[in-house]
């Protein structure tokens, strides 16, 4: 796994050092955008992974309180004939 992630900040210091040498034509400001970018990125994403933390448990939270509003299941859809007549079904249970 710890290729991967190699491998990913690889590409990645690569995508920023192109866009910003393409977007100025000088190679120390596509250098720099190459190394400041993905740190800054970085802590963007912790910040990031916090927020959907909480809005994650808070949905979860939400969800658990009002069961009563979810849909009861249909008890006509065990019911059905074709199913119980499928022979590949009757030899994987």
């Amino acid at each position: 796994m710890m290729a991967k992630t190699v491998s990913f900040a690889a590409v990645h210091f690569c995508v920023a050092f192109s866009v910003g040498y393409l977007m100025t034509g000088d190679i120390m400001i596509g250098g720099a955008l190459a190394m400041v970018e993905p740190a800054v990125n970085t802590v963007a994403y912790y910040f990031h992974e916090k927020i959907w933390f909480r809005f994650k448990t808070a949905q979860a939270k939400h969800s658990t309180t009002s069961l009563y509003l979810r849909k009861a299941p249909n008890p006509l859809k065990a019911l059905n004939p074709l199913k119980a007549l499928n022979p590949l079904k009757a030899l994987s249970a």
